[in-house]
């Protein structure tokens, strides 16, 4: 079965742990257990209603607050596809746990609230699913039942963020314009009679619509080198594979490519899914590949078509998004784990901060705070094998790790 990966994102109290909970609910996917709890708090809380909020919001302080903190990843399932949602938080101090929850999506979803319209925070949001190279958006117009349905405010809010996409630099980008009342249910997963003036899918039917392969960023195929088997039995003796994810595109058995960093040639002998042979190994598939000759290839190295290699470099520019509460400057050394590729790098240069409403860039910043995007120059002590983010999101992206505490301080999207 399908499986399609969803960021949300939405201001303070735009309803999207709600919208999320109305899914669970309409689509049966909520526990019985766990529809009980949600009953009795909503209960304990004085409401006439149920406070779908709970089904997702898990920390202490985000039920007591009502607000999203961390990102909680929910999981379910319908009879076309699964689907995993990131319920990512709203807040301007909480942009890196966006990035986070985004970096992985295929689609996501920009809730609005039907009164307070396109704001600073909408902004934010469009701008990180822009810089992440989100194909597919949908902009949720949520609490229309708060505006009495009114098609009015919702072309009014419509032709707000449709003045906000001129501004992006993602042209693939597809934006989805649905009203929805998070907390009636109303063109969530079922269709309301609330808007007749409204001819387009519901939320669900539209996500239950989507092409997988039209929504995933394809870029030309790389096999980064996760492990070397050598069994050494006596069945399968001289037996010699590397195992490892195939991103961006397809290898196939007799596919000449390049191993690098030695740029040895040689050809694909098999292709192994634990004991059974194919063909070919498709996108995001996990794998094991045998070659024609006898190649030193080791964890880190990669593969690729012979007619397509990524840069290979010691130094690149960066956006970066910055997740510590110690600031970046420049002379500063990190880890940059790229794939499965670890390398010592220093911070060349912070070139400018980037407002993340598209209000402009800071061309005097010299460090980044948490919560920062900014274009930033690496220097690294070996090169690695990179392609632009632009062009292939897996071998474009990488994070940043200290070398003292060794937490993830960045996520990094190459220029």
């Amino acid at each position: 079965m399908e499986v399609l990966k969803i960021a949300t994102a939405g201001s303070v109290d735009d309803g999207k742990s709600t919208l999320i909970g109305r899914i669970l609910y309409d689509t049966k996917s909520l526990t019985s257990d766990k529809l009980e709890a949600i009953e009795r708090t909503s209960k304990q809380k004085g409401y006439d209603y149920l406070d779908f909020s709970l089904a997702t919001d898990g920390l202490v302080a985000e039920r007591e607050q009502g607000i999203t903190i961390d990102v909680a990843h929910i999981y379910f399932s319908t009879a076309k596809k699964s689907y995993i949602i990131a319920d990512t938080p709203g807040h301007v101090e909480y942009t890196r746990n966006m990035v986070t929850g985004a970096s992985t999506s295929q689609a996501a979803i920009i809730l609005i609230d039907a009164r307070k319209g396109v704001i600073e925070q909408t902004n934010r949001h469009f701008f990180i699913n822009n810089l992440l190279r989100i194909k597919e958006v949908v902009v949720a117009i949520n609490k229309m039942d708060l505006v009495d349905f009114s098609e009015e405010r919702y072309n009014e809010i419509k032709a707000d963020f449709e003045k906000l996409m001129e501004k992006r630099d993602y042209a693939d980008q597809k934006i989805t314009f649905v009203p929805v009342s998070a907390l009636k249910g109303d063109n969530v997963v079922n269709k309301s009679a609330n808007t007749p003036w409204y001819k387009g899918e519901t939320l669900l039917e539209h996500l239950e619509g989507l092409d997988l392969a039209a929504v995933s960023n394809v870029g030309t195929p790389r096999f980064p080198v996760q492990y070397v088997i050598r069994p050494k039995t006596e069945e399968h003796h001289d037996f010699r594979g590397f195992a490892g994810k195939v991103y961006g595109g397809e290898l196939s058995v007799g596919d000449e490519v390049i191993a690098l960093p030695s740029q040895t040639r040689s050809r694909i002998k098999e292709i192994y899914v634990y004991d059974k042979k194919y063909k070919t190994a498709s996108r995001r598939s996990s794998v094991t590949i045998t070659l024609e000759d006898e190649i030193n290839l080791s964890r880190g190295d990669m593969l690729v078509k012979a007619n397509d290699l990524p840069t290979i470099e010691k130094q690149f520019t960066a956006t970066i998004s910055w997740m510590d509460s110690k600031p970046l400057t420049a002379g500063n050394k990190y880890v940059v784990q790229h794939g499965v590729n670890k390398v010592l790098a220093k911070v060349d240069q912070v070139h400018h901060k980037i407002a993340p409403d598209y209000s402009g860039v800071d061309a005097e910043a010299q460090s980044l705070d948490m919560n920062d995007i900014a274009e930033v120059s690496f220097r690294l002590n070996k090169p690695i094998f990179y392609d632009k983010f632009k062009n292939h999101r897996t071998n474009g992206s990488f994070i940043l790790i200290d070398t003292q505490s060794n937490n993830t301080v960045g996520a990094g999207f190459i220029s």
